[in-house]
């Protein structure tokens, strides 16, 4: 097994720090694979801040460590696991980079589910 997800394994600290790897590592897989690798004909610069755009939104938020922002960003980031997932069965020469988005969203998922529900307890644990 590459990552033990299991709730014992798993601390805020470490959902954290599963959540940002992968988001930030999908971020500079977007640029380059959109920006430079496999640039769009017409515009590229417009079709790659039309695929970068929805992932800077919560930026702010996860820097902030913000249960909320980890808690949305999760059905944010399901938008790169469809693209990933439509690139890797249409376009043989992109395959690699779209199965890397795959696996970047998918840890990015795991990790804000699990930083906003353990984050969330002990949250509401320091409050009682």
């Amino acid at each position: 097994m590459l990552l033990n997800f299991s709730p014992k394994f798993m601390t805020p600290k470490k959902s954290l720090y599963i959540t940002l790897s992968g988001y930030f590592a999908l971020l500079l897989l977007l640029i380059v694979w959109h920006g430079f690798m496999f640039p769009a004909d017409n515009q590229p610069w417009v079709i790659l801040g039309f695929i970068i755009a929805p992932l800077l939104f919560p930026l702010r938020g996860l820097l902030k460590e913000n249960p909320y922002t980890y808690a949305w960003t999760s059905f944010v980031i399901l938008l790169y696991f469809m693209h990933g997932t439509v690139e890797a069965w249409a376009n043989d020469n992109e395959r690699v980079y779209a199965i890397i988005e795959i696996y970047l969203s998918i840890q990015v998922y795991i990790g804000a589910i699990y930083y906003a529900r353990l984050q969330g307890r002990a949250l509401k644990e320091s409050k009682r």
